[in-house]
């Protein structure tokens, strides 16, 4: 089926803004330019439209490729098989025959030279972070699943132009803003327009803080009832716990972005977007959720972003990019996370030592463990999912989410005890984040980053390593102790059956052993 025949009402309206979007990167014609219009009319059918628009082209066939998955969600998503009435026109006028090989390919030929507009439609069916979505009332829109790309060049800049489905709408996204528009938007690159979902509809934006001078903002689709002042509150604590380990701030305004209603976040470079309802914060257990939720995603933006595996970047966007890092990625960001929120003051010292204890009974039980490294389990994570398996009683599979932070607290007080309590964790982030991101401008290898840990600790690491690409059992008593800490295991009061771990300060410490734990559990 073609959209020869289909008229939109709002193209018009739609090529006045393609004027004004490709004004900034069309005074250099020594690259293409490209220009996305995005346009609502067919939300009721959960669908939006996409108008591509592309002038410059020096090649003589066009390969034009959707991404199959986003980073942060490593799962393949198949996000091309949405694309539906597609059709291609040059600036005659003319329709382009388009050759279509694959669910996310589309190749164009006798291009060169050629002014060439797109216009495709994209279906959705699922409300989910890593999904677009819209219907009559907002617009949830994954650029990976909206905005096709050349072949080859990830590196160009483009723009976007967003139409709402009503004039009162608003747009929260972390794309930048053109000069003088709300509703246009510039990315410098492919990297960046994929880093930044866009959110439409009838929003609220609660109160805004600064960290260094630097805006931090929230909106909100269906935010509900709860106290606003009590979830923003926290939320600048844990921003400033952040911010304090790294002393530096490496964007110049940071989005929270919630979806509607629903679980999962997904973490970008200068914002996050996340399923939020002010139901999930109806008591302090809801507010520490979130808390923990919004520290981890907000973490993100150091630890993954910037501090990244080799293989996270330039990503893969056909294939997908597989590491064993993810344990670093995603285990270590929930100890971090831990950590952010009792250094912001907002968990006292038996919730936090609970919440480590509740990830230790979870991987000891996982019928995984003695099968699945936490290496394996980061690679693997594109078949079995980023939880692991099922827990059954034949699943081979664990999770980095609970194993990652166990042995991230390990690792630490390994450090802490080599070091006398004068290096930690906290440096090998550091030290990752400055040699790394900053002055090589890339992610580090499996190898460079154990590297990286023997610096900081000032010994080798070799035989803690055995626990990322081993299944040996976790030397509890060992590492704990190094802090002054120690697990026992007892039948649960509520239902003698399950075994609760517990996670207790040693009743007699020495003096390195008080000054680890006292160092590790302060607030700011």
């Amino acid at each position: 089926m073609t959209r020869s025949t289909r008229q939109h009402p709002i193209r018009m309206l739609a090529n006045t803004f393609l004027i004004l979007g490709l004004t900034t990167i069309t005074s250099c014609q020594a690259q293409p330019s490209i220009h996305y219009t995005l346009s609502f009319e067919q939300a009721s059918r959960h669908q939006f439209h996409v108008q591509m628009h592309l002038t410059g082209w020096e090649e003589d066939t066009l390969i034009l490729k959707m991404p199959g998955w986003m980073p942060g969600f490593y799962q393949y998503m198949h996000y091309g098989a949405a694309v539906d009435h597609f059709e291609a026109s040059n600036g005659n006028h003319l329709n382009v025959t388009v050759d279509h090989p694959n669910e996310n390919t589309w190749r164009l030929s006798k291009t060169r030279g050629q002014e060439i507009t797109l216009e495709y439609d994209v279906s959705t069916s699922r409300q989910f972070v890593a999904t677009s979505y819209v219907d009559s009332l907002h617009s949830y829109v994954i650029p990976e699943s909206a905005f096709l790309y050349p072949d080859g060049h990830l590196n160009l800049p483009s723009t976007v132009t967003i139409l709402p489905q009503s004039p009162q709408h608003q747009v929260a996204t972390g794309l930048a803003p053109q000069k003088g528009s709300t509703l246009s938007f510039y990315a410098a690159d492919f990297d960046i327009l994929y880093d930044c979902p866009i959110l439409v509809g009838d929003l609220e934006e609660l109160p805004a803080f600064k960290v260094r001078g630097i805006d931090h903002r929230f909106f909100a689709y269906k935010a509900g009832e709860f106290d606003r002042e009590k979830l923003m509150n926290g939320l600048h604590k844990i921003v400033e716990a952040a911010v304090d380990l790294f002393d530096e701030i490496p964007y110049g305004e940071y989005t929270f972005i919630g979806i509607g209603p629903g679980r999962g976040g997904i973490e970008h470079l200068n914002n996050t977007s996340f399923g939020f309802s002010g139901d999930q914060l109806r008591d302090e257990a809801g507010f520490l959720r979130m808390f923990n939720f919004l520290g981890h995603e907000y973490f993100h933006h150091y630890n993954v972003k910037r501090i990244r595996p080799f293989e996270l970047g330039p990503f893969d966007y056909d294939k997908g990019s597989k590491t064993n890092l993810l344990w670093v990625s995603e285990g270590l960001s929930v100890y971090y996370e831990y950590l952010t929120v009792r250094r912001a003051g907002l968990v006292d010292e038996a919730t936090l030592l609970r919440q480590f204890a509740g990830n230790i009974k979870a991987t000891e039980e996982d019928p995984g463990l003695p099968y699945q490294s936490l290496a394996q389990a980061s690679y693997a994570t594109w078949q079995d999912g980023p939880f692991g398996g099922d827990n059954s009683a034949d699943d081979r599979s664990i999770s980095y989410y609970e194993k990652g932070p166990v042995v991230g607290l390990m690792l630490d007080f390994a450090i802490r005890h080599t070091t006398k309590n004068n290096r930690s964790l906290d440096d090998v982030m550091r030290l990752l984040y400055q040699k790394y991101y900053k002055a090589m401008g890339r992610g580090f290898t499996d190898a460079e980053f154990q590297q990286t840990c023997e610096e900081i600790a000032g010994v080798s690491l070799d035989d803690f390593f055995e626990n990322i690409y081993t299944t040996k059992p976790l030397d509890y008593d060992r590492y704990l102790s190094y802090g002054g800490l120690t697990l026992s295991k007892q039948p649960r009061a509520v239902d003698p059956a399950s075994t609760e771990y517990l996670l207790t300060v040693l009743p007699e410490m020495d003096d390195l052993q008080k000054n680890i734990f006292t160092d590790w559990i302060r607030k700011m």
